[in-house]
């Protein structure tokens, strides 16, 4: 069920709000008791019963064990998040935090990303991580196409300059055969060898499927099915190389229960370690997006992150992203908080666009002079 398909009361929506945001605070289940005495919630207990097993039938809440109370669903948090969710007031020390990062100088550009993750896990109490976007210069120089079965292949990618090997196995609802993807390698290399992800358009596409037709006598549509497949995973391979991923703040998630499990911490911790399944999921997200993306749950591509949330913004100066800055932490995350200081970190990153603001370092050299 979405929230789309029922609309709220706000009576109910002011009581759902006021759980999940007294599970972000106490980590327990949230009873009629709590918000009749904790909150500014004005109803009866009873009426307060009836409303919270309401939102429970409608999938926003969830009850626990035997427990009394309620806590809020992927669903719940999704429509927090999405509609009720309150802009943080930040403190005075907080701001100063962020004003730091004016304090880099353009030649310290590549320190900017490094210092906002130490800020945002410092201020939010979660993990923080940063990625840098792969270079647009990055092409690869040589393609090698693989038959393994009727209907999977692998793509062998040698880049230019460094010379590293990427491999990317592809699966495909339709039958292909040797002959097919021994063609499909002459068509990669006399077309794509060189040529950066930005080069491939449209009309290179097309010039792509008639060869490919051309050569081994198959339907307009196979051929543009295979191509445009490959493509794809090429896509999605480029986007992974040169990308670099910074985390900040791991060992903060000891400091929630939803982390205790050792098992499951240990997964995670291997996850942030490992740094391909982030990278490959965050690099998906479109890096010219100006908005704060929210993965929720089992929204995260990553499956260990099942019961955590991830928050991630792109970043950008002189209109041009330099990066990205993510939060990750229990579905029970301060949302308030974290969109906030997000937010607010991109802004301070964006200021840095006006060049007479930043002394360059020749003039403080000449000052020191």
């Amino acid at each position: 069920m979405s929230f789309d398909d029922v609309v709220l009361s706000d009576r109910k929506k002011l009581i759902l709000k006021a759980i999940v945001e007294a599970h972000i605070k106490l980590g327990e289940p949230v009873g009629s008791k709590y918000l009749t005495q904790e909150t500014d919630i004005a109803y009866s207990s009873a009426t307060i019963r009836n409303e919270m097993a309401e939102l429970e039938e409608l999938g926003y809440l969830e009850k626990p064990h035997t427990s009394a109370g309620r806590i809020p669903s992927e669903l719940g948090y999704r429509f927090y998040v999405d509609s009720l969710v309150s802009q943080y007031d930040t403190k005075t020390k907080e701001a100063g935090e962020l004003k730091k990062l004016l304090s880099f100088k353009m030649s310290e550009i590549d320190k900017i990303l490094d210092n906002a993750t130490k800020v945002a896990s410092a201020m939010t109490n979660y993990t923080a991580l940063s990625l840098r976007p792969r270079p647009a210069s990055i092409a690869i120089k040589k393609y090698e196409a693989v038959y393994l079965d009727t209907h999977t292949y692998l793509i062998v990618m040698i880049t230019q300059g460094t010379e590293s090997v990427k491999t990317k196995k592809v699966s495909v609802g339709f039958d292909v055969f040797p002959d097919e993807i021994s063609a499909l390698s002459k068509v990669l290399n006399e077309n794509l060898s060189g040529v950066s992800i930005e080069g491939v358009n449209i009309q290179l596409m097309m010039s792509m499927n008639l060869q490919l037709k051309e050569m081994i006598d198959v339907s307009a549509e196979k051929a543009e099915s295979i191509v445009s497949t490959t493509i794809k995973s090429i896509y999605e391979t480029m986007n992974e190389l040169g990308s670099e991923i910074k985390f900040e703040g791991v060992n903060r998630l000891l400091e929630y229960p939803e982390y205790k499990n050792l098992d499951k911490l240990q997964k995670m911790i291997s996850t942030i370690e490992n740094k391909e399944d982030i990278i490959r999921a965050v690099s998906t997200i479109d890096q010219s997006d100006d908005d704060t993306k929210i993965f929720i749950g089992s929204e995260n591509m990553v499956k260990i992150m099942d019961d955590s949330t991830l928050i991630y913004k792109n970043l950008k100066l002189n209109g041009k992203t330099i990066g990205a800055i993510g939060i990750i932490g229990p579905c029970r995350m301060d949302y308030s908080k974290v969109l906030s200081t997000i937010d607010q970190l991109s802004e301070e990153i964006s200021k840095l666009s006006d060049l007479n603001a930043l002394p360059s370092a020749k003039t403080e050299e000449s000052d020191e002079e």
